[in-house]
């Protein structure tokens, strides 16, 4: 099904689990296809294919799109009836239904982004461990990784209505990868493989192509040119809405003190059991009970998004570690205010959680943070209860 043309000279169908773009008119392409990628002009079609059955991700093609590229794009193609040897495959298992699209236009110019995107289970951050090294004999697993990749992709094409050259072509490679950086980041998706934010998946794919006629090419794609600001805009747009569609994965999702913490090894029940361990059976019990209303508190969520922040800041050497217990006290007595509706007792909470703002390790400041939401939530229940006597 053809689900749009952009500028006279590319098509967008739609077909089963499979997104092509088809060429009307000869293209310049730059990708990160195994098969086909590098810069290519003789291409007539880039697609993104969904290499696994719909029902929970989790039957696939079997291992053939990384084992043998070359074969997965011969069965693909002969499937949809497409040109193999004229075809660079994207692969993903993101439904292709939840792909968006995103144009920029100025002065005749026009920038299409078209993204599908999930990072439920392999969202990480440059420089993670690796799980596989690669050998002359293929891909050897590598016994030091403790965590296997699960499905998670975000894969990216753009067209651009003009010739450029082949350096602003690259350029465009990574203008389109800082936007894709930055909507992680506005939402605070986490690595799944370390204590920090996510960057990007690690299977993520690109492809960009640039029409080829006879205008004069342009140079330059990078941030302070309107090229790169559309890019940008784009591929931004694009990237954000297809993590709200695959992953429903929103601003407002993502309001919640759980998600802020989980990066440091804390799940919805760990963090309930860790709160619930400095409280009495009865509060534990009222704690549990109104978990999910204390948890998307938006001053609760502040106060803890601003605690992993400073952790952050601590971590990267922006702040000194010899001041760690200060502002780590300082600041979990905020999450304990922010609970408690007592901002009156900020020294208080500040003084009783200081012991336990000294240590590093992450299991610490999960503790601390934790303390804090105990303090603060066995606080608010001692003032509710006294006011019904």
């Amino acid at each position: 099904m053809l689900i749009d043309t952009l500028y006279n000279g590319v098509e967008i169908h739609r077909q089963e689990k499979i997104l092509c773009a088809c060429f009307l008119k000869p293209h310049s392409i730059l990708s990160t296809c195994p098969v086909a990628g590098g810069l290519r002009f003789d291409l007539t079609c880039v697609y993104n294919h969904q290499s696994c059955e719909p029902a929970g991700h989790s039957k696939r093609l079997s291992a053939q799109p990384c084992d043998d590229p070359h074969s997965y794009r011969r069965t693909i193609c002969a499937q949809y009836g497409l040109p193999a040897e004229q075809c660079a495959t994207l692969g993903t298992a993101a439904n292709m239904h939840n792909a968006c699209i995103a144009q920029q236009q100025f002065r005749g110019l026009t920038v299409a982004a078209i993204c599908t995107g999930g990072v439920d289970a392999n969202a990480g951050r440059v420089g993670d461990p690796a799980t596989v090294v690669e050998t002359a004999t293929g891909f050897e697993s590598l016994t030091t990784a403790t965590t296997v990749p699960g499905p998670g992709t975000i894969n990216t094409m753009v067209f651009i209505s003009r010739p450029l050259t082949p350096g602003a072509l690259t350029r465009c490679i990574m203008t389109a990868t800082e936007a894709k950086v930055a909507v992680l980041q506005e939402l605070a998706v986490n690595s799944r493989y370390s204590d920090g934010l996510a960057t990007g998946t690690g299977t993520d794919q690109i492809a960009v192509a640039a029409l080829e006629n006879d205008e004069v090419p342009l140079t330059s794609s990078g941030k302070h040119v309107k090229l790169g600001e559309m890019i940008g805009r784009a591929v931004y747009e694009a990237t954000k809405q297809s993590l709200a569609r695959q992953n429903q994965l929103t601003p407002i999702s993502q309001c919640s003190a759980k998600i802020h913490l989980e990066r440091f090894g804390l799940n919805r029940i760990g963090m309930q059991d860790m709160i619930c361990a400095f409280l009495d059976q009865e509060l534990a019990a009222l704690l549990r009970s109104n978990f999910l209303a204390i948890e998307r508190d938006p001053l609760t969520v502040a106060a803890v998004a601003a605690l992993v922040h400073l952790r952050d800041k601590i971590s990267w050497g922006v702040l000194p570690q010899t001041c760690q217990q200060e502002i780590m006290a300082a600041h979990a007595a905020q999450v304990a205010c922010a609970v408690s509706g007592q901002y009156e007792r900020l020294a208080a909470y500040r003084e009783q959680l200081a012991t336990s703002a000294a240590t590093e390790d992450n299991h610490a400041f999960l503790m601390l943070a934790c303390r804090a939401l105990a303090l603060g939530f066995a606080d608010k229940w001692s003032v509710l209860t006294d006011a019904s006597l």
